[in-house]
């Protein structure tokens, strides 16, 4: 007959050879002891980390006591919202479905807008799991602070969506701590005013740095991702690399080091990681290249009225990049291998994507979803893309220098910032170079839940 004491060890045995094997296939606990603060930085390049005019001694200071990249490869086209996705699922366009800032509807023939979340809730257009969906599911306490894509979003326990409008917050985020805020003296209905004005990004992301210090004091949540967005709208004003930019690089740095104050003097001091990204660079621009022009010429478009009516195809511009969208089923294959060749041929466009070819930059054919392109167009540094019809000239030039993105994603200054700070990394460690789908999984591991199925890898294990 077993005695107490040794069905006493063999139990204890059982259950940590248990433990041990939930961890061999990558089950550990979640840690509710951890949280990690992701914060991007809209438009923040990776190249003014190493820039001398570009003041950001508090960034430094993370990527010299904890981890940066070499250069962060972002999404194509490089623009918000599809790079917000790949850092919330840690997998591609063609597989979380955000495939832009916008899409044609195919039916309609009319434009959806994705950015700021106008249409869609997160279910209805999010189509892979997201860290914050996997962490909330074991246990963990979640939030987001302006974080593109998260209408409705019913596993963020704290949530503030990317959306103007003066009761965007309310309708469609999370009502009783939107009060909360209201109530500890923070402007939160200023938030619709300030989405209105040219220069509102700047108390913006004041805002969005003090709603963050509220939540890491009064409820240590074990996720935390936040959104700044002044430097995006600096630069497609101005430019990168203009004195405007430097000011503002300076201005998120603030941000930045307004946020550490809030780690250290939250319960969490010890056990917080923090993680600064941005979701894309910034090319300086001074003509436009006018696709719709050249369907136009093609009989592709037509004018009713002096309105451009898209007939057969219509361009959708997202900046650097342009998605060709062809109407007619019958002729389709014949139109789009006879824009493919005159497009090859239009000054300042470096690639024509179509078929395939577009499932090396992330992307779907129309075979594959319906809300694709046919064809997918990257400008060379120095042009954008525009959607004006009428006119003669397909590249026309502008008065002067203003900035964009969108571009094929592994050029230097299209390139992405990460740094990578928090207890367990090894001062000064260098990443190389990386993808903007690794920073989800490497979440998944500093909180110890899985991830299932990215298209990323785990950047640090803590």
């Amino acid at each position: 007959m077993v005695s107490r004491r040794w069905l006493l060890v063999i139990v204890v045995s059982l259950v940590w050879f248990g433990l041990r094997g939930l961890e061999a296939f990558g089950l550990e606990s979640p840690h509710k002891d951890r949280t990690v603060v992701l914060v991007s930085i809209d438009g923040l390049a990776n190249f003014y980390l190493d820039d001398p005019r570009a003041d950001m001694p508090t960034i430094r200071r993370l990527a010299a006591e904890g981890a940066r990249a070499d250069a962060m490869v972002t999404v194509f086209p490089s623009v918000t919202w599809c790079a917000h996705a790949s850092l919330s699922t840690g997998v591609w366009p063609s597989r979380h479905g955000v495939l832009a800032n916008d899409f044609i509807d195919r039916t309609t023939k009319q434009k959806v807008t994705l950015l700021c979340d106008p249409v869609y809730d997160k279910e209805q257009i999010l189509q892979s799991p997201t860290i914050y969906d996997v962490a909330h599911r074991a246990g963990l306490i979640t939030a987001g602070v302006l974080w593109p894509v998260t209408r409705n979003a019913k596993t963020l326990n704290f949530s503030a969506p990317d959306m103007p409008g003066d009761t965007a917050w309310s309708d469609f985020g999370t009502p009783a701590w939107i009060q909360e805020l209201r109530e500890s003296g923070l402007p939160v209905d200023s938030h619709g005013r300030w989405c209105r004005e040219a220069t509102g990004g700047v108390p913006r992301d004041w805002l969005y740095s003090r709603m963050a210090r509220q939540l890491l004091l009064n409820h240590q949540p074990n996720l935390v991702m936040i959104h700044l967005v002044e430097p995006d709208h600096v630069e497609h004003r101005t430019g990168p690399r203009s004195d405007d930019a430097y000011w503002c690089a300076s201005h998120s740095d603030d941000r930045i080091r307004d946020l550490m104050e809030a780690i250290a003097a939250s319960p969490r001091a010890k056990s917080t990681y923090l993680i600064v990204v941005s979701d894309h660079g910034f090319f300086p621009f001074e003509k436009v290249i006018q696709p719709n022009v050249l369907l136009r010429q093609a009989g592709l478009i037509t004018l009713k009225d002096g309105k451009p009516v898209p007939e057969k195809a219509w361009c959708m511009s997202q900046g650097g990049a342009a998605g060709i969208y062809v109407f007619d089923d019958q002729q389709r294959d014949e139109i789009v291998e006879k824009l493919q060749k005159a497009f090859q041929s239009v000054e300042g466009i470096q690639a024509v994507l179509a078929g395939k070819a577009v499932e090396s930059v992330g992307q779907k054919t129309p075979e594959d979803n319906p809300r694709c392109p046919d064809l997918w167009l990257a400008a060379e540094k120095g042009y954008s893309f525009g959607e004006t019809a009428t006119g003669d000239d397909v590249v026309v030039s502008r008065s002067g220098v203003a900035g964009t993105h969108g571009y094929l994603p592994d050029q230097p200054d299209m390139w992405a910032m990460c740094v990578i700070w928090g207890p367990g990394i090894q001062p000064g460690t260098r990443l190389g170079k990386v993808r903007i789908v690794d920073i989800a999984p490497t979440i998944a591991a500093i909180l110890g839940v899985e991830l299932p199925e990215t298209d990323g890898r785990v950047l640090i294990n803590p």
